[in-house]
């Protein structure tokens, strides 16, 4: 190597002679008929086919790996089916990136003239389409689901998707859930879908900061078949990634974002302008984000938007009003913390008479949820079915006795941490509800108290089938003699949490249900005995499909009660009871009993000498709940959970 740096031209290089023994070799590296050295051009890319070793040269082996990228991308484009491309991404990440990105219409067809004929007479013969215009037809229908949580979504996964699902029917929903690490989704990843997966129409992103306009345009371009669109805390998301969306996706249906500080008013007005056909909106959270973009969205769609939920928006009362006038086609309306919005708001909503087709409604943590703008709502939605009140601090008796009054199609009544009712609005909502009424519960009412005299004759309420009453310290047992005498047909009876109710209020109630009991959870009442499981199994048994007595006063003489006259019970739960082996025992060895769920936790008196027992109903069991046995060993549930393999236990 010396020599060669320190050549100067004018000695012989290779003074012992020539450096090939045969002569004709040397045309190889020498141009004929010339003395001086020329070294080959350059060939970009490619290495030299032939390596010296061993005092001689020796050619190498051929590799495709030497190729650069263009060749490759032409090679593979033009590959004769999605099969072959997808065994080519199995490779290396290399090629797994240039397959991922070819877009369909970059694919050529292979096809010769001869062959192109030879087909159309098969195709003519057996009167029907070819074997490869089927694939044709099964890439483009979409209908694959997939979907990434965590470290697992990456750019690597995604592109391996759209590879994979590009001859497997083709990629219809793709859900993100993104997670810190350093090799989170980016917009290469969304750029391999939207080149591969024209066919998606669902897309959910949640969590992924490292995705913003880019990736999202990305997907705008190649992806225009897109209807329902997911966007949750993307913060480099903005603006300029729904003006992609608009122009791409004009069949877009459903939008959905959260907590995305980015996207304000102008992305929401290109939605406006260009999706006609949307369906359903739910922005929450979005500080940017005020009337203008809000009421552009409902004006737009005022004939196709079904579903509205807004949520912690810096919208006024211009928003409701827009609801209210241009809502035609809402079914299902959600309003949350929404600061800004006034008395004035609901009450115009309600007055605006577009909310006709108005079902489901649901106010919560909203200041002007007042007496009379609930009223008004009521008026103003003749069809609604659905009422849902929480938080709302200046909802009083007489509000709610008028809204329930004026609302004359009313099903279904839920208020929670509503504490400015009491008893007297509890009993007049009930009343003045209609005979439509299947459904009412109270949560967390703290204005509630018990009946200190008794109703006047009231006319009972027959329709009423679910009564569900949590952690409403002021509900005793006289109320729940007032509700035996109104509701006769309950089916589902939920007191969770009453520590005021004893076994006389609630026999008063069993004893006046006539339809049988299908549902009873009586979870947190401590004042509850033997003798009310007792009750609920003689009358009820031949009904009763879930009984939940968490924290009761209960023994194993309700077990037997229960496995002697509870033939279709398939959900029960005892945890915190003072049942023992004997009970369980006799759970499992009375009549046959077809329990589906067993809920045993805390109950420190059942041993591992429940384990036969536990076996024996575990031929129906699907779950078990063991958690806080105490005396019960792992080595048991070990050998319990061999034996009951289809079970899931919980220890």
């Amino acid at each position: 190597m010396s020599k060669l740096f320190a050549f100067s031209g004018s000695d012989d290089f290779c003074p012992g002679g020539s450096i090939y023994p045969n002569l004709k070799e040397s045309s190889l590296f020498l141009y004929p008929n010339q003395d001086v050295y020329f070294p080959p051009c350059k060939r970009y890319r490619i290495s030299a086919p032939f390596v010296f070793a061993g005092g001689k040269f020796e050619q190498k082996k051929p590799s495709i790996e030497v190729l650069p990228d263009e060749c490759l991308f032409e090679i593979f484009r033009r590959l004769p089916g999605g099969q072959e491309r997808s065994t080519c991404a199995c490779v290396s990440k290399r090629w797994l990136t240039l397959v991922s990105n070819i877009r369909r219409d970059e694919i050529s067809d292979n096809k010769t003239p001869q062959a192109s004929d030879l087909e159309h007479e098969n195709t003519d013969k057996k009167g029907g389409v070819s074997s490869e215009d089927v694939d044709l037809d099964v890439e483009g229908d979409g209908y694959l689901s997939r979907s990434l949580d965590g470290k697992k979504a990456t750019d690597i996964r995604l592109a391996s998707i759209a590879v994979g699902t590009a001859s497997r029917g083709g990629l219809g929903k793709l859900f993100i859930r993104g997670s810190k690490s350093r090799h989170g989704v980016t917009t290469v990843g969304l750029r391999a879908i939207s080149r591969g997966c024209p066919s998606l129409r669902v897309l959910s992103l949640w969590n992924l900061s490292s995705v913003g306009d880019e990736g999202l345009c990305e997907i705008a371009n190649g992806c225009h078949q897109l209807e329902k669109l997911d966007l949750c805390h993307c913060p480099s998301i903005t603006d300029k990634s729904l003006l992609a969306v608009a122009k791409g996706c004009p069949n877009l249906t459903d939008l959905t974002i959260e907590g995305c500080a980015n996207i304000g008013n102008e992305g929401l007005q290109a939605i406006a302008r260009s999706c006609p056909n949307l369906k359903s909106v739910s922005i929450k959270d979005c500080p940017l984000a005020g009337d203008q973009g809000v009421a552009s969205l409902l004006s737009s769609a005022s004939y196709s938007l079904t579903k509205v939920k807004l949520q912690a928006l810096n919208i006024t009362d211009v928003s409701l009003a827009v609801i209210g006038h241009y809502g035609k086609a809402v079914t299902d309306l959600s309003l949350t913390s929404l600061p800004n919005v006034s008395e004035k708001g609901f009450w115009v909503m309600g007055n605006g008479h577009g909310l006709q087709k108005l079902k489901s409604f649901t106010v919560t943590s909203c200041r002007g949820a007042t007496d009379s703008g609930l009223e008004a709502v009521g008026k103003g939605c003749p069809n609604l079915k659905q009422l849902c009140l929480s938080k709302c601090p200046f909802l009083s008796d007489k509000g709610l006795s008028s809204l329930a009054k004026a609302a004359g199609s009313l099903e279904c009544l839920q208020l929670e941490e509503c504490h400015r009712i009491s008893q007297f609005g509890f009993f007049c909502s009930l009343i003045n509800c209609g005979a439509k009424l299947k459904v009412i519960s109270f949560a967390n009412c703290l204005g509630i108290k018990d009946l200190n005299s008794g109703l006047p004759p009231l006319s009972p309420c027959e329709s009423l089938r679910s009564l569900s009453i949590h952690n409403c310290p002021g509900f005793g047992d006289a109320s729940l003699f007032a509700l035996g005498k109104l509701c006769p047909q309950l089916q589902h009876v939920e007191l969770c949490g009453l520590h005021g109710i004893t076994d006389a209020g609630v026999l008063l109630l069993l004893e006046s249900c006539e339809a049988g009991l299908l549902k009873v959870n009586l979870s947190g009442c401590v004042n509850l005995s033997d003798k009310v499981v007792q009750t609920i199994s003689n009358l009820h048994g031949w009904t009763l499909e879930l009984l939940n007595l968490d924290g009761c006063k209960i023994s194993d003489a309700s077990l037997v009660a229960i496995a002697k006259n509870c033939q279709l019970l398939t959900d029960l739960d005892i945890s915190k009871c003072t049942i023992t082996d004997s009970g369980i025992a006799a759970l499992a060895y009375f009549n046959p009993i077809n329990l589906q769920i067993l809920s045993v936790s805390g109950c420190s008196m059942v041993s591992d000498k429940s384990l036969p027992s536990l076996g024996k109903l575990g031929e129906t069991l699907l779950g078990l709940n063991l958690q806080q046995c105490k005396a019960i060993s792992s080595r048991a549930v070990e050998l319990l959970t061999e034996q009951l393999w289809r079970c899931d236990i919980l220890f």
